[in-house]
């Protein structure tokens, strides 16, 4: 026999999930509308160069500042900032395989990883000193060490940073990310670097994937297949990275003496390891994972809309200029560390 009260409360279930999309829905819409007028934007002359991601959290922000977003949009807009970027980050794993990685090499690997760490805890130790922010600090060192805008909204799941600050991290490492993709191959005669070499170079410090892809192609086809590559295995390191970023924020909030508050763990992180090892024993039709991954860019650029329909420039200006400061040395330190390595490291 039925519960007397499992009708109403089957009911009462439904209500809330109704009540709970009806509230998302202008907010979603809106992020979704931000996202494909940035795909549009990004065919005008001279703006080609700029990721989808960053033309979405420049007009949302746009939006937000001009008095464009209604208080009725919020919860869509959070709903974007979460769940979307988590769904986002897991189907990344479907673009990237072991395989990969063992093109690159133990010893590329080696120095990726060396160069991840290395350029992570520089930049956390460089804000400190300088005084900016911690979960600034963090934010603008994970956007540096991995793979910039990616990495800084994953990585926002554990630091809690306000999306100010995870907008002017953004800022940031597109700057400097741009910056290297014009001058990595003026640089390439005067390196003396082989094909590989340079392409590995461009993968390990490059901030953003297409920059990579446009800066590593220009020392030639074996460069750019390898900077891809090397790339696509950074990123790979993202998910072990979010996950220590856990560990220490549990542990810091144990030394705070702070009891009872939620450890931050990423559950999102294993979906993504769980479809990088399914993408490396199964055989995926390549129009599926074309597929697939135009759909991982559009719902990492509604989020990345969303961050920019929440971020208050005001706030954003009250950070000055130390965080722009940090993103520079740390360019310039991942830059130079990677080079070292390649060039001295048999």
């Amino acid at each position: 026999m039925a519960a007397p009260h499992s009708v109403p409360l089957a009911a009462s279930s439904v209500d809330r999930v109704r009540t709970y999309v009806y509230a998302a829905a202008p907010g979603l819409v809106l992020s979704s509308i931000v996202a494909l007028s940035a795909f549009s934007l990004r065919a005008a002359p001279g703006l080609g160069f700029l990721s989808p991601m960053i033309l979405a959290i420049l007009l949302g922000t746009a939006m937000r500042n001009t008095g464009a977003v209604s208080p009725s949009a919020q919860p869509g807009i959070r709903f974007a900032l979460r769940r979307v970027l988590r769904a986002a980050i897991v189907l990344l794993g479907v673009q990237l395989t072991a395989a990969q990685v063992a093109a690159v090499g133990g010893t590329g690997i080696a120095i990726i990883a060396a160069t991840l760490v290395a350029a992570f805890t520089f930049t956390v130790g460089m804000g400190r000193w300088l005084g900016v922010d911690r979960r600034l600090a963090e934010l603008i060192a994970a956007g540096t060490s991995v793979c910039g805008a990616s990495a800084i909204v994953a990585a926002n799941t554990i630091t809690r940073a306000p999306e100010e600050d995870a907008a002017y991290a953004v800022a940031c490492v597109t700057v400097f990310g741009s910056l290297s993709m014009v001058l990595y191959p003026l640089l390439l005669p005067l390196l003396g670097f082989s094909g590989s070499a340079y392409g590995l170079w461009a993968g390990a410090s490059i901030h953003e994937v297409a920059q990579v892809v446009a800066a590593a192609f220009q020392g030639g086809t074996d460069a750019g297949t390898l900077g891809t590559v090397a790339k696509l295995s950074r990123v790979m390191m993202l998910a072990p990275l979010v996950l220590a970023m856990g560990w220490f924020a549990a542990r810091r909030a144990g030394r705070d003496g702070i009891v009872g508050g939620p450890i931050p763990v990423p559950w999102f992180v294993f979906g993504f390891i769980a479809l990088v090892g399914a993408n490396s024993v199964l055989t995926i039709d390549p129009a599926v994972k074309l597929w697939l991954g135009q759909i991982t860019t559009f719902l990492l650029t509604v989020a990345l809309a969303a961050m920019g329909l929440e971020t208050d420039v005001r706030k954003l200006r009250a950070r000055g200029v130390r965080p722009l400061l940090l993103s520079g040395a740390a360019w310039i330190f991942i830059s130079v560390f990677s080079f070292l390595l390649i060039a001295f490291v048999p």
